[in-house]
Formats: structure tokens, C-alpha cells, sequence
């Protein structure tokens, strides 16, 4: 409980502990917001750090920051090659874990054969799945390890996974830089990084909805 007590504050007042960095060390908030990018995309154990609501909120500091402080198009340009670096570790060490679980055909769990119809789907739909899983809390942790593990190609995945870090950290700094000191918006700062949060997870919760109450119409029809 106090784990999420200090989650759930950190994800509330994030644009304070932000703020306070800037302040008492100026342009370290760079090496900050690098090692929670890089953490939250590169660590398959660290997806419950703030991503979305963190590139609003790091946006619209950089509108106000003193100059020299924080510059909106480094920070942009920082988070990019953090976003992109933690995918490609995160892509690797899967794929060198994969070749390891994978072997014994009677496990129970990890058999050849769920590895190679991983691989056939990251074949078809991988650059799909590695772009829109930027904006999905959770999903942009584990899709590039399960990305690795199905032996999705290299070069597809170094490409498809480029486009979604910019796309990702462009989309989300830049509109924080240009609507997050909106008086409303800043006043309500907090909610407004929760709802960020809880409509990030809406196509998660979707579906897994879809996906249960498909199998129970299944079991029923037979």
C-alpha cells in the first residue's frame, strides 16, 4: 500500500518534483527525465514509471523554465534517443532470454511452438504493435522484450521502433509545451496527469473485456 501511496503521489504532484529539480539543479532535469525514459522502456521490470503524463508535464515546465534551465527541443531531442535506447535493450535482452526459455518442447509454459507463433505475428503486425504500444502504459515495457523473444527482425524493429519514439515524445512534450500553462489546465495539473494515465490504459482494460467476454460467448455457444 505505501508503494502505491507514493506511486499514486509521485504521478499527482510529478510536475512539483519536476519543478524542483529544475530549480535546485537546472539543466540535470535532463539526465533525470533520460533515466526514467530509459527505465520504464528499457527495464521490462519498470512499467509502472510515469511516461505520458511525465512528457506533458516536462513540456510545459520547459515553456516557463528560466533560460538554460530546460529547452523544450532538447528535451524532445534527450527523451527520443531515451525512449528508442531502452526499446532496443529491452528488444535484445528478450531475444537473448527467448532462445533460452524456448527449447524444451514439453515444457509447460515456454514451448518452441508459442515462440514461433509469436514470431509469425511480429512478422505480420510487429511494426503496428511496437508503435501503438508507445502510448499504452505497461505495454510499451513488455512489447519490446515479447518483441525479442518472437525474433522479430532487427532492422524492422530498430525502424518501426524510431518511429514511435518520436511520434511519442514529439506528440505528448510539445502539446504539454504549448497547452499545459493554460491557467485551467495548470491549476489542475494532477487530475489532469491521472486522467492521462487512466485513458492511456483504456485500450488495455478494452481489450481484455473483448477478449473475456468473447471466450465466455464461446463456451456458452458450445
Amino acid at each position: 500500500m505505501e508503494l502505491l501511496a507514493s506511486l499514486l503521489d509521485l504521478i499527482i504532484h510529478l510536475d512539483l518534483h519536476l519543478a524542483e529539480v529544475v530549480r535546485a539543479h537546472g539543466s540535470l532535469i535532463y539526465v533525470v527525465l533520460f533515466a526514467i525514459v530509459f527505465a520504464e522502456t528499457g527495464l521490462v521490470v519498470m512499467p509502472f514509471l510515469p511516461g505520458d503524463s511525465m512528457l506533458f508535464i516536462a513540456g510545459s515546465l520547459a515553456a516557463v523554465a528560466a533560460p538554460g534551465d530546460m529547452n523544450v527541443h532538447i528535451v524532445v531531442a534527450t527523451l527520443i534517443i531515451a525512449g528508442f535506447a531502452g526499446n532496443m535493450v529491452n528488444y535484445f535482452v528478450g531475444r537473448y532470454f527467448g532462445k533460452r526459455l524456448f527449447v524444451n518442447p514439453e515444457a509447460r509454459f515456454f514451448k518452441p511452438q508459442t515462440l514461433e507463433k509469436t514470431h509469425e505475428f511480429y512478422e505480420k503486425w510487429g511494426g503496428i504493435a511496437v508503435i501503438m504500444a508507445r502510448f499504452a502504459p505497461f505495454l510499451r515495457t513488455f512489447i519490446p522484450f515479447v518483441a525479442g523473444m518472437g525474433e522479430m527482425g532487427r532492422r524492422k524493429f530498430t525502424l518501426y521502433s524510431a518511429i514511435g519514439s518520436v511520434l511519442w515524445v514529439a506528440s505528448l512534450v510539445y502539446l504539454g509545451y504549448v497547452f499545459g500553462n493554460v491557467p485551467w489546465i495548470k491549476k489542475n495539473i494532477g487530475i489532469l496527469a491521472i486522467s492521462i494515465v487512466v485513458l492511456s490504459l483504456l485500450p488495455i482494460v478494452y481489450g481484455v473485456a473483448k477478449a473475456h467476454f468473447d471466450k465466455r460467448r464461446l463456451v456458452v455457444k458450445s
